[in-house]
C-alpha cells in the first residue's frame, strides 16, 4: 500500500516535471521566434532607410531648376534632332511647363545624387546613366548588398525589392540591345550591351559559379563601355517613337503582372494569399516602381523629341507620378490586409491603385506613338 502511494506521488511529480518542462520549451521557441523576428524587423528597416532617408525634400520646382541646367547644355552643344529619321545628335528637352500636373513630392530616389551641371551632351548618356543607378545601389550600396543569394537569408522584404528592380532593369536591357541601339532586325548588336543582356540574365540566388553580384557588375561595366563609345562617337543610341514602344510595352507587361498579384485573393491552385506571399508581392511591386521611375524620367528626357511631337509629354509625366506615388508607399511595421472598408490600411490595394493608373498611362502613350 504504502509503495502504491509512493509510486503514485512520483508518477505525479513527473507528470508536473514534463508539464513544466514543455511550458519552458514552448515559451523558449516563442521567445527565440520572437528574437528572430526583431532581428529581421530591424535589418529591414536599416536596408529600408537606404530608400528613405536618403530622400531629399526637393520639390518640384528645385528638380525643374536642375533639369534646366542640363537642359542649356544641351542647346548650347546640339542642334534639334527628327523623329521620322536615326540622329546621332542628342535632341534638345521638351520645356513644357508641367507645373499645373506636378506632383510636388521629392524626386525618384535612384535619381538623387545627379549633379545639376552634369552634362550629358551625347545622346544616350544619360539613359545608360540612369539605367545602371537601380541595379548598382542593390548590388554595391545597399546596405548588407545583394541578398536574394545569401546562405543564411533572414530578410525578405528588401530580397524582394531587390527583385523588383533586377526585373526592371532586364527588360530595359533587352530593349536598349535589341531596338534602341539598332536602326532594325539586320543591324549586328553591340557586343557590350549583349553582354550585359546576358549577364542580368543569371539567376538572383546563384551563389557561386557563378555568383549574381559578379554577373551583374559584370553588366554594369558593360553598360559603362558603351555609354563610353556613345561619348566616342562609337555607338547608336535612337530615339525614334518605334525604337521606344516596345520598351514601354514590355514595362506596361511587368506592370500588370504586378497588378494581379496586388489585387488577387486566391494563388493558382486555389489557395487564399497567404499573409507572406502578400508582403513578397507587394515589395516585389515597390521594387519595380522604384527602378521604372527612374527609367521613364530618363526616358522622358532621352525622347523628349518624339514624345513633344506626339504631344505625349504630359502623358509620360502622368506615368512617372503614378510609378512615384507607388514606389513611396511605406508600411510603417508590416504590410497589413484590412478590410477595404476598414479603418486599417490594404497596402496591397492601395500600391495596385497607383500601378494601375501607371500601367493605364503606358498603354495610352503606346498608342499615341504608334499612331
Amino acid at each position: 500500500m504504502e509503495n502504491t502511494i509512493k509510486n503514485g506521488e512520483i508518477d505525479k511529480k513527473d507528470a508536473e516535471f514534463k508539464k513544466f518542462a514543455w511550458f519552458r520549451i514552448i515559451g523558449a521557441i516563442i521567445l527565440a521566434i520572437a528574437v528572430l523576428w526583431a532581428i529581421t524587423w530591424l535589418i529591414n528597416a536599416i536596408g529600408l532607410s537606404g530608400t528613405a532617408d536618403r530622400r531629399s525634400e526637393k520639390t518640384v520646382a528645385q528638380t525643374h531648376d536642375a533639369q534646366t541646367s542640363t537642359e542649356t547644355l544641351h542647346e548650347k552643344s546640339l542642334p534639334a534632332s527628327s523623329d521620322t529619321a536615326p540622329s546621332e545628335t542628342h535632341e534638345a528637352p521638351d520645356k513644357t511647363d508641367r507645373t499645373s500636373i506636378s506632383h510636388k513630392t521629392t524626386e525618384p530616389f535612384y535619381m538623387q545624387g545627379a549633379k545639376p551641371g552634369e552634362a550629358y551632351e551625347t545622346q544616350g548618356a544619360y539613359f545608360v546613366d540612369f539605367l545602371i543607378r537601380p541595379i548598382n545601389h542593390e548590388v554595391n550600396e545597399r546596405f548588407w548588398g545583394w541578398r536574394p543569394n545569401d546562405i543564411i537569408n533572414v530578410t525578405d522584404n528588401v530580397n524582394e525589392i531587390q527583385l523588383g528592380v533586377l526585373e526592371v532593369t532586364r527588360r530595359t536591357t533587352v530593349a536598349l540591345t535589341e531596338k534602341i541601339s539598332r536602326t532594325g532586325s539586320a543591324s549586328a548588336l553591340n557586343p557590350y550591351l549583349e553582354n550585359a543582356m546576358n549577364s542580368f540574365m543569371i539567376n538572383a540566388d546563384s551563389y557561386w559559379m557563378p555568383s549574381a553580384e559578379a554577373k551583374y557588375n559584370e553588366a554594369i561595366d558593360d553598360l559603362k563601355k558603351y555609354k563610353k563609345q556613345l561619348v566616342q562617337n562609337e555607338a547608336s543610341f535612337y530615339t525614334r517613337s518605334d525604337s521606344l514602344i516596345p520598351l514601354l510595352q514590355t514595362l506596361e507587361d511587368l506592370l500588370g503582372s504586378c497588378d494581379e498579384n496586388l489585387v488577387k485573393q486566391k494563388e493558382d491552385n486555389g489557395e487564399p494569399v497567404s499573409t507572406f506571399r502578400a508582403d513578397n508581392y507587394f515589395y516585389y511591386a515597390k521594387g519595380v516602381t522604384m527602378a521604372m521611375t527612374t527609367i521613364l524620367s530618363a526616358i522622358e528626357k532621352e525622347f523628349s523629341r518624339p514624345l513633344s511631337v506626339r504631344n505625349a509629354t504630359d502623358i509620360m509625366h502622368h506615368a512617372i507620378e503614378s510609378c512615384h506615388h507607388a514606389s513611396q508607399i511605406e508600411p510603417w511595421i508590416m504590410v497589413t490586409e484590412a478590410s477595404l472598408n476598414g479603418i486599417l490600411a490594404n497596402h496591397r490595394a492601395n500600391m495596385a491603385a497607383h500601378i494601375s493608373h501607371a500601367r493605364y498611362y503606358l498603354g495610352l502613350l503606346v498608342k499615341t506613338l504608334s499612331t
